[in-house]
């Protein structure tokens, strides 16, 4: 099955499919890729993902159908456009809104790392835990070398907590908390509704939000991150595959 998932996805011409989209990841920060995944994968990677306890789960790239997904030509092609031949996944989380884990996300910036352990290095932190994991700010110039693929693996918009974002934010570097609200109030933001199969490509320092569920349909992600850089000597990905 995960052979056969490789496969499939190897079939795709994701490059198209993004540049045809309206808006554009260098400019904008975000872009949406329409077609991505087959019922036939989408359906292979629910039943690896299955049922988690509460909102998701994380750690996912040592299931070898998400790690075969995330590996497969067509996807290092996807992200290699942006990010060059180095690119490899990093992380991989599921979230799965419903009735039964419903949540709101406020604006925010993808600002952390998963790594394997804590270790001081300049220039890394705060740090964090989440789930048992350690985590950390990595300097703003390896989160430009990152790239998040989020696969929607349920129709998706703004009734079941679609991801709005706002266009551009990603330009501004690391924002505090009165550079944010200036900037929600200077754009108008985007609700990033896709279809099953669709994806959304992201860059971590964009600005983006959720909104609680209000309607009985899930909304399940995978998302993916891929990053180009290396992390210094001491310092290892939690959840490299």
């Amino acid at each position: 099955m995960v052979g056969l998932l490789a496969a499939s996805c190897s079939t795709f011409s994701f490059r198209e499919c993004v540049t045809a989209m309206p808006y554009a990841l260098e400019h904008d920060g975000f872009a949406i890729a329409t077609g991505i995944v087959p019922e036939s994968q989408r359906l292979v990677l629910l039943a690896a993902l299955g049922n988690p306890d509460g909102a998701g789960s994380r750690g996912l790239l040592a299931v070898p159908e998400v790690r075969a997904f995330a590996r497969c030509e067509a996807m290092m092609s996807l992200v290699a456009a942006y990010l060059g031949q180095d690119a490899q996944p990093v992380r991989a989380i599921f979230f799965d809104k419903s009735v039964t884990s419903n949540w709101l996300v406020p604006w925010h910036q993808d600002l952390t790392i998963a790594v394997a352990s804590k270790v001081e290095v300049p220039g890394f932190g705060p740090w964090s835990v989440k789930n048992g994991i350690p985590h950390v700010q990595p300097p703003t110039a390896l989160l430009a070398q990152m790239i998040a693929v989020r696969l929607h693996l349920d129709d998706c918009d703004a009734s079941n907590g679609a991801l709005r974002v706002i266009p551009g934010s990603h330009q501004g570097g690391r924002l505090e908390p009165d550079q944010i609200s200036a900037a929600r109030a200077a754009s108008e933001e985007v609700v990033c509704e896709a279809a099953a199969g669709d994806a959304l490509l992201m860059r971590p320092l964009l600005l983006h939000a959720s909104s609680k569920s209000v309607t009985d349909r899930r909304r399940r992600i995978l998302h993916i991150e891929y990053c180009s850089g290396r992390l210094p000597e001491g310092l290892a990905w939690h959840d490299a595959a």
